[in-house]
């Protein structure tokens, strides 16, 4: 028995290591994205709260103690959990229950292309801090991201509801709409990479222009960020675009939803903040990268060096990923708190006569220069 465990060690090594790396890598990247996106429905109340002049969320205590309201995110998993579920009589059951689950998977999903740091090597085997890496990684990531507009259009179909039915349809067409200014926004991040890759694209911003200033997208490509910021609220359906769900107005797709699915479609909602947070942060942020840090340690102008671990240094850049998105993400709540509510009509006027024709342009720009550049 033992020589067959060996033989079988020594044929598929490498398979059963990378399938170990795999699973370790997305069971902790899943457990870290669900418990920051409980934190971010904490940190939304408080931020408006604070905008509001009000306490804010400072009741759910455990033992007396409210944490500064800590205890929230853990009171309203309760809450929904114990909540009636049900499905409407004029409604489509198998619809209505997949809905939620369509637009959670496909979010979900988008997290596999997202690289999270370098990697380092231990004992000869090299650990790669993404959990897939492909040349079309993008492309796989605005197809996938794209499934996710069936979810409320699924869900206000199948609950058999007037107003959901038009919040569903109002989602359908502002998701397509700012999809076209959201591939468009990166076609340009692409031609100056060389690459759909992820990985790629932030190793590309490593470098330094006029020998001190990152060369993250920020700074090549400000007006693709300002698109893609744009396009990537309105496609998380968030103020100011957020007439699919207007409280004052339709109620929304999500009308006849209760208990967790409801939940679902609220955690969807946030993981898709940190989805537009981290894809921001790799394509204009700098990713991972740290300006002046190497595999070996840091590389300072005027020939200092500090040296570090490769293990340190993969830990560091994983720790800056993680900070960029988390101020990122704290930048998304706050505008969300800042910004009035728009019509549909503009809506959807802002999209197809100013930014399409703004990131046609910037593709246009992008190409003439970088053909001139040759």
């Amino acid at each position: 028995m033992e020589v067959i465990l060996n033989n079988f060690w020594a044929n598929y090594r490498p398979q059963l290591l990378f399938a170990a790396e795999t699973l370790a890598k997305v069971l902790v990247f899943l457990n870290a994205i669900m418990g920051f996106t409980a934190l971010l429905t904490l940190g939304e109340r408080k931020i408006s709260a604070l905008m509001q002049d009000r306490v804010g969320p400072n009741r759910a205590s455990i033992f007396g103690l409210t944490l500064g309201g800590l205890f929230h995110p853990a009171a309203d998993g309760i809450k929904l959990l114990m909540k009636e579920d049900f499905v409407p009589e004029k409604g489509n059951k198998i619809l209505f229950t997949i809905a939620p689950v369509i637009g959670l998977v496909a979010v979900l999903t988008c997290f596999a292309f997202i690289p999270f740091g370098n990697g380092f090597e231990i004992r000869g085997y090299t650990v790669r801090l993404q959990i897939a890496d492909m040349d079309a990684a993008l492309f796989l990531v605005l197809a996938v991201s794209s499934m996710a507009i069936y979810s409320p259009f699924l869900g206000g179909y199948s609950s058999g509801n007037n107003f959901a039915m038009l919040g569903a349809v109002r989602a359908a067409a502002q998701m397509i709409s700012y999809e076209v200014v959201l591939g468009l926004s990166l076609v340009p991040m692409i031609m100056l990479y060389a690459s759909g890759s992820l990985q790629d694209a932030v190793v590309k911003q490593g470098e330094l222009l006029f020998g001190f200033i990152p060369a993250w997208g920020l700074f090549l490509q400000p007006l693709a960020f300002f698109l893609f910021l744009t396009a990537a609220i309105a496609e998380n359906k968030r103020t100011p675009f957020d007439v699919v769900e207007g409280e004052s107005e339709i109620i929304g797709y999500f009308l006849e939803y209760g208990s967790m699915r409801f939940g679902a479609f609220m955690f969807a909602e946030f993981i898709e903040i940190i989805l537009v947070s981290m894809l921001a942060v790799t394509f204009f942020l700098g990713g991972w990268q740290i300006p002046y840090l190497g595999q070996d340690g840091f590389l300072l102008p005027g020939g200092f060096s500090i040296a570090l671990h490769p293990v340190a240094a993969a830990l560091l850049q994983v720790c800056a990923f993680a900070f960029k998105t988390v101020l990122f993400s704290v930048f998304l709540l706050i505008l969300r708190w800042t910004l009035p509510r728009m019509r549909f009509d503009q809506i959807m006027k802002l999209c197809w006569k100013l930014l399409l024709p703004l990131a046609l342009f910037n593709v246009l720009l992008t190409a003439v220069i970088l053909r001139a550049l040759k």
